[in-house]
């Protein structure tokens, strides 16, 4: 498994939505207090966290998926004082479980998970080789199971299908808390 995660910081010559200056280092950035006056801080990440984790499709890489999700939820918390409960936490634990279980059921695998977040939601991506989009099914309880896509539509926000060169995607949006 090979993984992969970027956070883009302010560069040094951008300006804030105030128009101050933001500076290109880590310690510090500029913020306007409700008076107007400037005043530094931590600085913001520009662009969401974002990660990615290749797999090779051999047993255990659901669990592998789960536990990059628990590291970059932990780098989401620190760098975006991004609010996680340990119920959403779980959620979204199993939509990353539900999405690559049914990448390596019906489409042969997956080969890419992709996380996206910042301090309002977390979008789950899993990319496989198959570019056959996954069939909804309605919900039946007497059904034994098939409910992989009905539990991630309900703990999501939005999905997202797209074919891409090689297979497809598919993804979720899942909100955080404020």
């Amino acid at each position: 498994m090979n993984e992969h995660t970027t956070t883009a910081l302010h560069p040094a010559a951008d300006t804030s939505a105030t128009g101050l200056p933001v500076t290109g280092h880590a310690t510090a950035a500029y913020a306007v207090t409700a008076d107007g006056a400037a005043t530094t801080g931590p600085a913001v990440p520009a662009q969401p966290l974002r990660h990615s984790a290749r797999f090779d499709g051999t047993p255990g890489s659901v669990c592998a998926a789960r536990g990059v999700t628990t590291r970059f939820l932990h780098r989401l918390e620190a760098e975006w004082c991004a609010r996680v409960p340990e119920r959403t936490a779980g959620d979204l634990h199993l939509v990353v479980s539900e999405l690559a279980t049914n990448a390596e059921r019906h489409a042969g695998g997956f080969h890419r998970l992709d996380l996206t977040g910042d301090a309002q939601h977390v979008v789950v991506t899993v990319h496989d080789t198959n570019p056959v989009a996954p069939s909804f099914l309605a919900p039946d309880p007497t059904r034994v199971g098939g409910h992989g896509l009905e539990i991630v539509r309900a703990l999501s926000r939005e999905i997202r299908i797209a074919r891409t060169p090689g297979g497809k995607s598919v993804g979720a949006v899942i909100d955080l808390p404020h």
